[in-house]
């Protein structure tokens, strides 16, 4: 069951929300008219408030940095306010670089719970997260209606008690609380049994109402939350009203977060994740989508197989019309045309066939394998999108980002505190990359925190880090994530100053430690090497630990 809102409970969520939130820095705004839950991103808090007709619950919680799907929304709070019986509640913004001032309108009427951004003073809507039946349409561009004003009597001045027994007194008991909330001011379904069932004596049951009713509405005692627990679920108020005390809450704030947990959802309402867990939801999912498009551009660049083999059946049968040592032969071709032929002159005729059908027989593979593994990557990519959107509105838990995020193996401490020998990057291609701390740890990552088939990286004829990529899979790796593997070995060597940087690399099995060699002296075997080129940039963009 949905919350109730009444004007006096608006009013004083209003003023704490004031108290909270008066003077903090405004970042991003989240309308998402999907889940109907509006969120204000502040430098200081978030303040997320989900206005379903089924749940309503606004929370204060941790400050989280936006991402995309967020509208960018600068600016400071300079106060929240309520208007008089009115179940309204106005965020009254100060933008940013010369921008109009601009009001965050919540409406609280009935079922009819909508949040607008209005420029002032045009009254313009510039944002709206509206009920597409609402009986008072609001689009942007257009210009904001406000309800009507409240006409009840007693909404600005007290009513005295004569006035109070005039427009009470003629009534039939059992009809009074109808009545009363027909004509008074801060009254409602929520606190109008109270006022009028004040005692059992008639007479003296109209000015206990009437002392109630003043002390609600005027009266300057500071308020007493309490969270009501009946039937339809829990219900925040600011006071112990007679038959409906409830149970103490420090604040309502806090009494609508002890209620988030109680609706048909359960901990999937608990609010907005860590925002260091939605930052490596959104690193997992741009690495997905990084490596979909390194891998179709992988896909887009291969040879033609077809070509390659054909070329190498033509050399095959042309051997002797090849000279020794050419850079390229021409020859007569299947069809009596004359075809030039690339060829490697360090290879005999014989060995650039193989060769020939060697990239023929790898392009084909690649062929196969590769569209299979971008749908994979996509499909990755939209799921965890699916679940960054879901964070985002509250809906996920912080389980089910960690179920979903690669697992930190090894990254912790081991027991007795020893820190790891090693810095974690990722690349790209979320590859994960490990750079060695100095001299004395380069052993240790080398020979006890890298998998025979991890690829091994040192920058050539120059002291520094050990740098291993994690693989192990047949094949090489994929380019780009060695590339970015050989500008962190370079980056972590004496050579770093360098415009272009040689860096030696291998499968970590062909790497062997000589025995009594100084500390972090290793002979590699099968060693290519790839030119790199020293950004310190990418050591930020790609670093995922100290």
């Amino acid at each position: 069951m949905p919350l109730r809102w009444d004007p006096l409970l608006v009013r004083h969520l209003a003023l704490e929300l004031d108290h909270a939130l008066a003077g903090a820095h405004l970042r991003a705004l989240r309308l998402d008219g999907g889940s109907r839950r509006l969120a204000l991103l502040l430098r200081e808090a978030t303040l997320e408030w989900d206005l379903h007709p089924s749940r309503g619950l606004p929370r204060l919680l941790p400050p989280v940095e936006p991402g995309a799907a967020e509208i960018p929304f600068p600016g400071r709070v300079r106060r929240v306010r309520s208007e008089a019986d009115e179940r309204l509640v106005l965020i009254e913004i100060l933008a940013t670089r010369g921008r109009p001032p601009r009001d965050l309108v919540v409406e609280l009427l009935g079922n009819q719970w909508n949040a607008l951004v209005v420029e002032r003073p045009s009254g313009t809507l510039r944002h709206v997260l509206t009920r597409r039946d609402a009986p008072r349409p609001a689009r942007v561009g257009g210009i904001w209606a406000p309800p009507p004003p409240s006409v009840r009597e007693g909404a600005h001045a007290p009513i005295s008690l004569p006035r109070w027994l005039e427009i009470l007194g003629p009534v039939p008991p059992p009809d009074r609380a109808r009545a009363l909330v027909a004509s008074v001011a801060w009254t409602s379904p929520l606190n109008a049994a109270a006022l009028v069932d004040a005692d059992p004596d008639p007479a003296l049951a109209l000015e206990k109402g009437h002392a109630l009713w003043m002390s609600l509405a005027f009266g300057e005692a500071p308020v007493r939350p309490v969270l009501r627990k009946g039937a339809g679920g829990s219900q925040p108020y600011p006071w112990p009203l007679p038959g409906a005390e409830g149970e103490p809450v420090p604040s309502l704030l806090e009494a609508f977060g002890a209620v988030a947990g109680d609706g048909p959802t359960g901990p999937a309402e608990a609010g907005l994740p860590p925002p260091e867990l939605l930052a490596a939801l959104e690193s997992a999912r741009d690495a997905r989508l990084r490596l979909a498009t390194h891998l179709q551009a992988q896909l887009d660049a291969l040879e033609d197989d077809a070509a390659l083999r054909e070329a190498a059946d033509l050399l095959l049968a042309r051997l002797r019309q090849v000279p020794p040592g050419a850079a390229r032969a021409v020859v007569e071709g299947f069809d009596g045309a004359e075809v030039t032929l690339e060829l490697d002159p360090a290879l005999s005729a014989q060995g650039n066939a193989d060769a020939l059908y060697d990239r023929a027989s790898r392009a084909a593979r690649a062929r196969e394998r590769l569209p299979g593994l971008v749908r994979d990557a996509e499909r990755q990519a939209a799921s965890l999108e699916a679940l960054l959107r879901r964070a985002r509105s509250g809906s996920a838990t912080a389980e089910e980002l960690r179920a979903v995020l690669p697992a930190r193996e090894e990254r912790s401490a081991p027991e007795g505190g020893k820190p790891l020998p090693y810095r974690v990057f990722r690349s790209s291609g979320g590859l994960e990359i490990r750079v060695g701390r100095g001299a004395r740890f380069n052993d240790d990552l080398t020979f006890h925190h890298a998998a025979p088939g991890d690829v091994w990286l040192h920058a050539r004829h120059a002291a520094g880090a050990h740098v291993v990529l994690r693989w192990g899979k047949p094949g090489n790796p994929p380019a780009r994530d060695l590339e970015e593997a050989a500008i962190l070995a370079a980056l972590h060597s004496k050579a770093r100053t360098s415009g272009v940087v040689p860096v030696d690399w291998t499968l970590r099995k062909h790497v062997r430690k000589p025995r009594g060699s100084p500390p972090g002296t290793v002979l590699p075997d099968r060693v290519r090497t790839v030119m790199a080129r020293p950004d310190a940039a990418l050591l930020e963009k790609l670093a995922v630990e100290p």
